[in-house]
C-alpha cells in the first residue's frame, strides 16, 4: 500500500455492495482543490483523487476534475501513475481512480536520510524521461516537488503522481521554465542529501533553477546530461577498439 504519514485519517466508507472499503486520507499528497485518498476497491488498492467538499458542488471546479481525467487517461508512461477510471466514491464524491503506488515520497526519503546514488540515478533518467514526455504532449501542472515523486518499494523506480491537469495546444515559456525549475530544485536538494561530489551534475541543477539559465526545454536540460555519459561511451569504443587491434597485430605475429 502506499505510505501514509503519521497524520493519516481513516475515513468511514457506507458501501453495501462492497465494492469500496478502507478508505484513507492522504494528507500529504493533496493539492489546493483535492484531496488524496487511498482505498480498496473490489479488494484492490487503488488511488482516489476527489474535490475537497467545499468544491464539490461547484461545476466549475467539476469541470476542471473532468478536464484533468481526460488529460490524464491519455497519458501512458512506465515514470507516471496510470489513471484507470473517473467514477463516483460513496462517501467522497466523484473521483479520479489510479493505480496505487506500493513506495515512498523522495520527501520521506529526504527526511529519513535514506537517500542513495541509486535516487539520483533514477532522477537523472527516469524524472528527466517524464518531464520530457510531459512537455512533449503539452501537459500544464502544479509544480513537481518531492511529495509527488515516488520511489516503488520493490524496483525503486520513479513515479510521479498528480501530474497533468489540462493540455494546451503549446507550451508557454512560463511552462517550460517551470519544469526546468522543479529538476533543478529537487535534484539540487538531493545533492544536498547525499554526501557525494558531483560538480558537474551540481552545475546543471544550478542553471536549471535559475529562471535566466541557459535551458529553455527540459529537453536542452536532458541533452546536457547526456553529453557526459556520450563522451564516456565513445571512449570506451575507442579503448575497445585498439585493444581489438592490438590483438589482431599479435595473432598476426604469431602466424608467421
Amino acid at each position: 500500500m502506499a505510505y501514509i504519514s503519521k497524520e493519516e485519517k481513516k475515513i468511514p466508507i457506507n458501501d453495501p455492495s462492497g465494492k469500496w472499503s478502507d478508505l484513507t486520507l492522504l494528507p500529504e499528497w493533496g493539492e489546493e482543490f483535492y484531496d488524496v485518498y487511498t482505498v480498496r476497491k473490489h479488494g484492490k488498492w487503488v488511488m482516489i483523487k476527489s474535490l475537497k467538499k467545499e468544491y464539490a458542488d461547484n461545476p466549475v471546479y467539476v469541470r476542471m476534475l473532468e478536464r484533468e481525467f481526460d488529460t490524464r487517461y491519455n497519458l501512458n508512461h512506465p515514470n507516471i501513475v496510470m489513471v484507470n477510471d473517473l467514477e463516483m466514491v460513496p462517501g467522497v464524491g466523484m473521483s479520479i481512480v489510479t493505480d496505487d503506488v506500493y513506495g515512498y515520497s523522495l520527501r520521506q526519503l529526504i527526511d529519513e536520510k535514506k537517500i542513495t546514488s541509486q535516487i539520483l540515478d533514477r532522477l537523472r533518467t527516469q524524472f528527466i524521461s517524464a518531464l520530457t514526455y510531459i512537455q512533449e504532449n503539452h501537459i500544464v501542472h502544479y509544480p513537481i516537488t518531492p511529495d509527488t515523486i515516488i520511489f516503488c518499494e520493490d524496483t525503486n523506480n520513479l513515479k510521479l503522481i498528480n501530474v497533468g491537469y489540462d493540455h494546451r495546444s503549446e507550451l508557454s515559456v512560463h511552462d517550460t521554465k517551470d519544469d526546468i525549475r522543479c529538476f533543478g530544485e529537487v535534484v539540487g536538494e538531493v545533492l544536498d542529501n547525499l554526501n557525494v561530489s558531483m560538480p558537474r551534475l551540481r552545475r546543471i541543477a544550478n542553471s536549471a533553477r535559475d529562471p535566466e539559465g541557459p535551458y529553455n526545454t527540459i529537453v536542452d536540460v536532458q541533452l546536457d546530461l547526456q553529453k557526459r555519459s556520450g563522451s564516456r561511451l565513445l571512449t570506451w569504443l575507442c579503448v575497445f577498439i585498439i585493444l581489438m587491434l592490438l590483438v589482431l597485430v599479435w595473432l598476426t605475429l604469431r602466424l608467421q
